[in-house]
């Protein structure tokens, strides 16, 4: 079997695929897509075989999914780029990626979405049937165009087994994710807070979506421990300002329930919050 890695070079994407390299049943081939040839050498050492070109493509999407029984797709542009650059690369190359591997035969296509499609909060923790709502400025374009993907790929007739994982705040791993986060929490209210997993369960997740035979549409993949801004804060050494505790927040916003894919595929978070990943030394 052969699986192509989309995003390989990305944040999520350079920490997933040792880790499903190293845990592939045996005869099993991983193939990624990277831009620059360089940055594929590493895979290449690891035992990948690496096809360099642009994901927005078409042609090179041919050739990245000819012979390939799986796909997952880890590529994203988030944060600091124009919303244009994230529709093109969320949703746009997302699709005509999900077209050409029904072009090319594939069985599995595996789409690497967030939580924050489901928008506001419920008063509870989100779960994969609720209606997706997303928007806000902070993250500009990135949550609707990973929505917009996922309606794409669900209506998209011959892509028959298709498994979505959306992902928390990720961070992890030396991941600068964690420290990136700093500039805006100081804005936040107090009490928001924020569902994280670390890069070790993101990728446990994900191979789990890969391989379960009776996997079939959306899972959460989060830890078991949201936080708050005055959690994250403190992680970065940082005072709360003393206008964050008047401020209102909805605690409920980007809270996921992971129940589905912990009682139908075993998922158990490595690292259950980010407080034992702090004390495990892999932050």
């Amino acid at each position: 079997m052969l699986t192509l890695v989309t995003g390989a070079t990305g944040q999520v994407g350079r920490r997933f695929v040792p880790r499903l390299l190293k845990a592939a049943p045996q005869g099993d081939r991983v193939r990624v897509l990277v831009r620059d040839a360089a940055r594929g050498e590493r895979f290449a050492e690891l035992g990948a075989d690496v096809v360099v070109g642009d994901l927005r493509d078409v042609e090179v999407l041919g050739k990245a999914t000819a012979g390939a029984d799986r796909v997952v797709n880890v590529a994203a542009a988030f944060r600091g780029v124009p919303d244009e650059e994230a529709r093109a690369v969320n949703r746009d190359a997302a699709i005509e990626l999900g077209r050409a591997a029904v072009a090319s035969g594939v069985h599995r296509f595996v789409q690497v979405s967030t939580g924050l499609v489901y928008g506001e909060g419920r008063g509870r923790p989100l779960v994969e049937g609720d209606e997706t709502r997303p928007g806000g400025q902070l993250w500009g374009a990135y949550p609707q165009s990973k929505w917009e993907a996922e309606r794409a790929l669900g209506a998209m007739e011959g892509l028959d087994d298709l498994r979505i994982g959306r992902l928390p705040f990720v961070y992890g791993d030396g991941d600068p994710h964690l420290d990136a986060v700093l500039e805006w929490a100081v804005a936040w209210p107090a009490m928001q807070r924020l569902h994280m997993g670390h890069h070790v369960d993101v990728a446990q997740g994900l191979r789990r979506l890969l391989y379960a035979s009776g996997a079939a549409g959306v899972y959460n993949i989060a830890d078991d421990a949201p936080v708050t801004t005055v959690d994250i804060l403190g992680l970065g050494g940082v005072p709360v300002p003393p206008e964050a505790y008047e401020k209102a927040a909805d605690p409920w916003h980007s809270v996921m329930s992971t129940d589905r894919i912990r009682h139908e595929l075993g998922y158990r978070p490595v690292f259950p919050s980010v407080w034992t990943a702090r004390d495990a030394g892999v932050l």
